[in-house]
């Protein structure tokens, strides 16, 4: 039987018997370099990705277990990175408390304390949580640090975009970013990203294949102005409609296909100058994001990822 078969037979058992679960259970699965992930991981991810996402949910356990275990390795490839410039992966207190009410504001958490409360109740501890989200913050800083001087932005052609225009088209957006590595496994990928798409949803494709961050929420993007979008995004959105999805679109970062969950027109009543910061702010988180993608695949290229 393949390594991998055993992997998911054994998180398996450990899924229909997690109630009886104790520490002589526990099993390391995979080492990434010196790092380990085990059972127990792997089964607090899975409890992780199912609060903070309602699609990872109804996924069938054999695809929860897979999901499970890229985020963990994609989280201890960004730890062995940070720990090459940090003494300690740590984030001053008010920060991260700011961080957390911002991040889960939707799910009414307002203090640290109710923070706690909430996963204590998910049966998760709250020490792991803040973990993942210091390594985000951190994974981020250093990306800015590295890539800050080769974002580009264009100040005049985004304020002649929008100067004279009364109403504006924004997307609901989600995506689905993949490897532009190997052309043959590119089209297997894409038709079998279009297959789960058919399927099941856009969401459960975006969970199982996507490289971004955002895989974790289903790919979700949230609504995005058009005068935030580069000509050739905009060209391939005008090409569906709400509820399609686009060919896949080559970037910086791989090949990215996008669907527009909703659509509308708004009135702009605007502030030009808050506007354009607005704007200059949310292209350079993408160009970013484009940058944080290729820098991990770089990474990742050096580690070793072995399944025991």
């Amino acid at each position: 039987m393949k390594k991998n078969s055993i992997f998911i037979l054994i998180i398996l058992h450990l899924l229909i018997y997690i109630n009886e679960l104790v520490a002589k259970e526990n099993k390391i699965l995979l080492k990434v370099n010196n790092e380990i992930i085990t059972t127990i991981d792997i089964l607090n991810e899975i409890k992780y990705l199912s609060t903070i996402n309602e699609e990872f949910n109804i996924t069938d356990n054999n695809t929860k277990i897979e999901i499970a275990k890229n985020s963990l390795i994609k989280e201890k490839i960004k730890n062995i990175e940070l720990l090459k410039y940090n003494d300690k992966l740590q984030l001053n207190e008010n920060l991260l408390e700011n961080i957390i009410k911002n991040y889960f504001a939707n799910y009414n958490i307002n203090s640290i304390s109710e923070f706690e409360l909430f996963f204590k109740e998910k049966k998760l501890k709250s020490s792991l949580v803040k973990k993942k989200i210091t390594t985000e913050i951190l994974w981020n800083q250093l990306i800015y640090k590295k890539y800050k001087d080769k974002v580009k932005i264009n100040e005049k052609e985004i304020e002649a975009n929008i100067s004279n225009k009364k109403k504006q088209k924004e997307y609901l957006l989600s995506e689905i970013l993949i490897n532009a590595d190997n052309s043959e496994k590119l089209n297997e990928k894409i038709e079998l990203i279009k297959n789960t798409i058919k399927e099941k949803s856009f969401s459960q494709a975006a969970l199982t294949y996507s490289m971004s961050d955002t895989s974790t929420n289903g790919g979700k993007l949230g609504w995005i102005r058009e005068s935030v979008l580069n000509n050739k995004i905009k060209r391939e959105l005008d090409l569906i409609d709400k509820g399609g999805f686009t060919n896949p679109i080559l970037t910086s970062g791989g090949y990215l296909i996008l669907k527009i969950e909703d659509l509308r027109e708004i009135e702009i009543k605007i502030d030009l100058n808050k506007e354009i910061k607005n704007i200059i702010e949310k292209k350079t988180n993408e160009q970013l994001n484009r940058y944080s993608i290729i820098y991990y695949n770089k990474i990742k290229k050096n580690i070793q990822i072995n399944e025991i």
